[in-house]
């Protein structure tokens, strides 16, 4: 199993944040990550988000299925190739001091692990850039 993450500040309240994250429509405005997004955030619920293959810059498509929606304190979804791939992309916020923590994480499982170095460390590197953006958009509302 790898995993990664990447932990940013955001000078607002879990909520505040929270509402930005989940608002997928909104995600081509701010989110330099997942370019396109729809869908219900809520446990059991597939979204569908596109973003840039970290390897061959082309877009790729997937569909998650939202593992856990705790509003205000976890977005976790898990999505995967049977037996080749399988990842649980997760935001956890935490109140810290009169703003949130966010921990921004993926674990990967399976036979492709080993072999994708490079592509997972690029996608570390996103990680933040994401975190950046939630920030950025947070504060500025």
């Amino acid at each position: 199993m790898k995993t990664m993450s990447a932990t940013i500040l955001i000078d607002a309240p879990p909520m505040d944040v929270w509402t930005v994250l989940t608002d997928l429509s909104r995600y081509p405005e701010w989110n330099p990550l997942f370019r396109e997004a729809s869908g219900q955030i809520a446990a059991g619920e597939r979204i569908r988000l596109r973003s840039v293959h970290p390897a061959n810059g082309r877009m790729m498509t997937v569909k998650p299925k939202i593992v856990t929606a705790e509003a205000g304190v976890e977005l976790r979804w898990a999505s995967s190739l049977p037996g080749v791939i399988s990842g649980e992309h997760s935001f956890a916020l935490s109140p810290a001091g009169s703003g949130t923590q966010v921990v921004q994480s993926e674990s990967f499982r399976g036979l492709l692990v080993p072999l994708s170095g490079k592509i997972l460390a690029r996608a570390e590197a996103s990680f933040a850039e994401l975190n950046e953006a939630l920030k950025k958009r947070v504060e500025a509302s």
